[in-house]
């Protein structure tokens, strides 16, 4: 059985949940903003973003019995890969991102600093373009990687 399926609305809140551990992993450690990670990027009120974003449009989750991770593309962009970090290194990830490029992703931005995520996209056949821009009110930078068809 296929465990990847299109994201349904009661998904929000397990993909919030994802989301506030990833980001609190894998970004507080660059950006060290307690009040943002700790204070205002909580789970119900990143739920609450999700559904004012639309969730779950073009939302795809991990589901083997629990969601364990979810991808979200818009057009030809991946938005967001997130997996549950204790289940990180498992193969969600790659399942989730290979059915994000059959629906058509072949674009993403990723934060230059995080190379464990930009190794993973490369190692999927994804390529740094040598564009980048800046990460929305900070002074890091984001880096576009494409897959070529």
């Amino acid at each position: 059985m296929n465990p990847i399926r299109p994201a349904r609305r009661k998904d929000a809140l397990r993909a919030a949940e994802i989301l506030v551990f990833c980001y609190r992993l894998h970004f507080y450690p660059i950006f060290r903003d307690d009040e943002f990670y700790f204070h205002e990027f909580t789970v119900p009120h990143v739920e609450g973003l999700l559904r004012v974003q639309g969730f779950p449009g073009n939302t795809l989750v991990y589901d083997d019995g629990a969601v364990k991770g979810f991808v979200t593309r818009e057009g030809e962009e991946i938005r967001r890969l997130f997996v549950e970090p204790c289940l990180q290194r498992q193969g969600i990830g790659s399942l989730l991102l290979e059915a994000a490029v059959s629906a058509g992703g072949r674009r993403l931005w990723a934060l230059e600093k995080n190379v464990r995520a930009i190794r993973f996209y490369e190692r999927h056949g994804f390529r740094l373009t040598g564009k980048s821009k800046p990460e929305e009110d900070t002074e890091e930078r984001l880096v576009e990687l494409e897959k070529p068809e």
